[in-house]
C-alpha cells in the first residue's frame, strides 16, 4: 500500500487556487478552505469541492441545497487560514453578504459562484460536492495558490501569456 506521506508530497506538486467553501446552517454562516476546486462541466455548469469529513464544517455541507466557492486573492492567505482551522467563528471580523441564494459570499473575493448542490459522495477521507453554478462574479486580481504545501503568488508575466487580445 502505498504510504500517505509519499502521496501527499506528491499530491502537493500539483499547483492549486485556494477557496474558501460557504453555506448557512439555520441562518448562521459555515464555511471551510479547500484546495480541491475542479471544473466538471460548461453544459450545465458544474463545479466540484473535496472537503476533509473531520472538520465539522463538512456535515453541513452534506445537507445544503446551496453553496458558495469563495477563490481568494494573493493577500488573502490568512483569510484561507482562518477558514481552515476547526476553531472559533471563522465569520468574526469578516466581510461577506448574502449571495442570492441565500448564501454567505466572501465580500472582496476574485471570483464567487452561488451553487445549487447536485451531489454528494464519499471519497476516502473526504467527501465530494458537486454544484450547479447559478450566479457567478469575477474581479481582476492575483490569486492565491498552493504548491508544494505553501502559499504561492502568481507573478504577473505568467497572466499576461494568457490573456486574450
Amino acid at each position: 500500500m502505498l504510504p500517505a506521506f509519499d502521496f501527499r508530497q506528491a499530491a502537493s506538486r500539483f499547483a492549486t487556487g485556494v477557496a474558501v467553501v460557504t453555506a448557512a446552517s439555520d441562518s448562521t454562516p459555515v464555511g471551510v478552505t479547500v484546495s480541491s476546486l475542479t471544473s466538471v462541466s460548461l453544459d450545465p455548469p458544474l463545479l466540484l469541492v473535496c472537503l476533509q469529513r473531520r472538520c465539522r464544517s463538512a456535515a453541513f455541507f452534506r445537507e445544503a441545497d446551496y453553496f458558495g466557492v469563495n477563490v481568494l486573492f494573493a493577500h488573502q492567505q490568512q483569510l484561507s487560514e482562518r477558514f481552515a482551522t476547526c476553531l472559533g467563528d471563522r465569520f468574526e471580523g469578516v466581510a461577506w453578504e448574502l449571495g442570492r441564494t441565500g448564501v454567505p459570499l466572501l465580500s472582496e473575493a476574485l471570483a464567487t459562484f452561488e451553487c445549487g448542490r447536485r451531489a454528494c459522495m464519499p471519497g476516502g477521507d473526504h467527501d465530494i460536492v458537486i454544484g450547479e453554478v447559478l450566479h457567478v462574479t469575477t474581479r481582476s486580481g492575483i490569486p492565491l495558490v498552493r504548491f508544494s504545501s505553501a502559499y504561492h503568488e502568481l507573478k504577473m508575466s505568467l497572466l499576461a501569456c494568457s490573456a486574450h487580445p
